[in-house]
């Protein structure tokens, strides 16, 4: 049974599988490998800076000759904490951020770890930054980016966070197919009004920024919502060729494929870091807010840790950012996968080595073909 969905048409793409964008691993290198391969590349790039951005789109391009697309953030509001309990006084990040930043220091005494600089600490939070530019996760860093997306004319556009609308327009007038990734129907249902081509309904079994709703129940959810508006892609723990035709059993047309990417020769994450997915299982990741301010799926680590010990609320995006951005460099510089492993989905369980991304590739096609022709024989 072949692996086809009307995505391939949409994507002029081989097959209906599309890489996550991941802060840090989907670089050029890796997304031109899944593109070279029959699936959709997508460059990870929420923390990079505009220029870096415009870099990472013209080296991918100079890779492949195929479609591949570029992944960023766009929150609502960056500047907006997590609304206070009934009664309770609203946050102040910049109030805490002294003794947050105390905190750091602390802990990375208590690790013997060295301080980190702040490059070193922009590349250890999700991507390459280069100097200048707005500031790192903010408003106007946001929107430079966007602009770079527009002015390069990418094939794909995906929002891993919020809602690309206001951009919808300037990007189809370049023939940009606009994705965004969703952790709930609500979400889904607005930014289909917006006009988006693509929905990823990400469930909580997912890597990175995730959703608080479960991928089996979540996918099928959406699908029933807005499906039969616009293709549906299923993500969250899809680590294998079983979990992209369980996405399609569950009406979803393709699969959103992050943590099986993450150990290849080609993802941008650090050695030690792609031993940590090989070794980790099942039971390995943590969903914390001690990294971006947000919830993100990680492999389990001290830092995360320290911040539920000492019952402490993280800030919100970017503050909390800039808080473990010198921790997390630091704990990248010493190489130790007990403070910084990364990023990753539960399905972490099911990668056994590290290998080039074109042999992941063409296992995922090849299992979730078989997968999807054993089930047809129980009909």
């Amino acid at each position: 049974m072949a692996l086809n969905s009307r995505i391939c048409d949409m994507l002029k793409i081989e097959y209906p599988i599309v890489l996550a964008g991941m802060g840090g691993a989907s670089v050029p290198a890796l997304a031109a490998a899944v593109s070279n391969a029959g699936g959709l590349g997508v460059l990870g790039a929420a923390a990079c800076a505009p220029e870096r951005l415009r870099d990472w789109i013209r080296q991918t391009r100079e890779l492949t000759d195929k479609p591949f697309g570029v992944d960023t953030l766009l929150p609502a509001s960056v500047r907006r904490g997590k609304p206070p309990q009934s009664g309770a006084a609203p946050v102040d990040p910049m109030a805490l951020a002294a003794e947050y930043r105390q905190f750091a220091a602390d802990f990375m005494a208590s690790e013997g770890l060295a301080n980190a600089d702040g490059e070193a600490a922009r590349r250890a939070i999700g991507g390459r930054d280069a100097e200048g530019g707005p500031p790192l996760f903010s408003k106007e860093f946001f929107e430079a980016q966007m602009e770079v997306v527009i002015e390069e004319k990418v094939p794909v556009y995906a929002a891993g966070l919020g809602n690309p609308g206001p951009w919808m327009d300037r990007l189809h007038a370049n023939g940009t197919v606009v994705m965004a990734v969703v952790g709930k129907v609500q979400h889904a249902q607005q930014v289909v009004e917006s006009g988006i081509d693509v929905i990823v309904a990400q469930g909580h079994d997912g890597g990175g920024h995730n959703s608080p709703i479960g991928t089996i129940s979540l996918i099928p959810q959406v699908v029933d919502a807005v499906g039969d508006r616009v293709p549906v892609l299923g993500a969250g723990g899809i680590s294998d060729g079983r979990g992209v035709a369980a996405a399609f059993m569950l009406g979803a047309e393709g699969a959103w494929v992050g943590t099986a990417f993450l150990a290849t020769e080609e993802a941008g994450i650090e050695d030690f870091q792609k031993e940590a997915i090989v070794e980790g299982g099942d039971a390995d990741t943590v969903v914390s807010r001690s990294i971006t301010g947000k919830p993100a799926r990680m492999i389990r680590n001290k830092w995360a840790d320290a911040w539920v010990a000492a019952g402490k609320e993280p800030l919100p995006m970017p503050y909390q950012s800039m808080i473990s951005g010198p921790v997390m460099a630091a704990g990248i510089a010493a190489r130790r996968k007990d403070i910084l492993p990364g990023f990753a989905g539960q399905g972490i369980g099911l990668i056994h080595a590290v290998r080039p991304a074109a042999a992941v590739m063409a296992e995922l096609v090849s299992d979730a073909e078989s997968a999807l022709e054993l089930a047809t024989r129980f009909r």
